[in-house]
């Protein structure tokens, strides 16, 4: 199979005087992980550049097999109970006024690792009590019970990412499934109303545009409210190829679409990830908490 060379819009041009230095140090002090190195993130050095990141809680192996994914696969270790006080540390030690917490997908625990998401979020609150709280969840396996777990520890943001449209979820989310990606989104609705909820997808991996606004569609029918639309990159030959790289019109088209469907907060660009600038979301969630 031949491999697409990239076009210039998804070349990145690190300015040289951006420093990562300190989040990298506070993360070894603290042996925490983040999803921006274990997937490797395009804007990693941007988003350190400016003291924020996404950690990645319950370890780095996952227990799924999807492939577009660059995290390790396997069987994780037992989960680090100190992990939730190490993060608040590292968030009150960053000064983070909008945080991601996110993880590996841990089928081997009883409740996937809900209550560890909700001792996190506790114990942000403890110690950062100003700092918005945006958790990205795996699927619980559909457990509306973990769920409430989740979204009863009172997070600002519910996000749980669809990542493709759904006649590719065989061979690109072989143990997933797209209508319980969109039934967690609902779940968190029904426990709480006032929790933003926000997805993610890729393009680029097969999709047609009309697959892309229908899945837009199907997000919105389950009451999402912030979403994201980033261009799929294959992180090895071993790995989902790229079968298109989407033109950045193309990308905006996608942004007036979502938000023409009532999305309250769009990201769309070729080098979107779901939890690039989510902190830009923050005036949308203190806005209408003040309604």
């Amino acid at each position: 199979m031949s491999y697409l060379k990239k076009p210039d819009w998804l070349k990145i041009r690190v300015k040289a005087d951006q420093k990562i230095d300190d989040v990298i140090e506070i993360l070894k002090m603290f042996s925490l992980h983040t999803v921006c190195e274990q997937a490797q993130c395009p804007n990693i050095y941007e988003c350190f550049s400016k003291k924020t990141a996404t950690f990645l809680i319950m370890g780095d192996v996952c227990t799924r097999n999807c492939t577009f994914c660059d995290v390790k696969k396997g069987n994780p270790k037992e989960l680090n109970t100190d992990e939730p006080g190490m993060v608040a540390e590292a968030v009150e030690a960053l000064g983070l006024e909008y945080v991601v917490i996110t993880s590996v997908t841990r089928d081997d625990l009883p409740d996937g690792g809900a209550s560890h998401f909700a001792e996190c979020i506790r114990s942000i609150k403890g110690k950062s009590k100003h700092t918005k709280i945006e958790v990205l969840i795996p699927d619980f396996k559909g457990s509306f019970e973990s769920v409430s777990k989740v979204v009863e520890a009172s997070p600002d943001v519910v996000a749980h990412n669809i990542e493709t449209i759904e006649r590719l979820y065989p061979c690109v989310r072989p143990l997933a499934s797209y209508r319980r990606s969109l039934d967690i989104l609902r779940m968190v609705k029904e426990i709480d109303r006032s929790v933003f909820t926000k997805s993610g997808i890729m393009v680029g991996l097969g999709e047609t545009k009309n697959e892309v606004k229908k899945a837009l569609e199907d997000l919105r029918k389950a009451e999402c409210d912030f979403v994201t639309i980033g261009q799929y990159l294959s992180p090895s030959k071993n790995h989902h190829p790229v079968v298109e790289f989407v033109h950045p019109d193309v990308f905006e088209e996608y942004k007036e679409f979502a938000i023409s469907i009532g999305f309250k907060f769009v990201m769309s660009g070729p080098l979107v990830r779901s939890s690039y600038m989510a902190e830009n979301a923050k005036d949308i969630i203190e806005n209408v908490r003040r309604i």
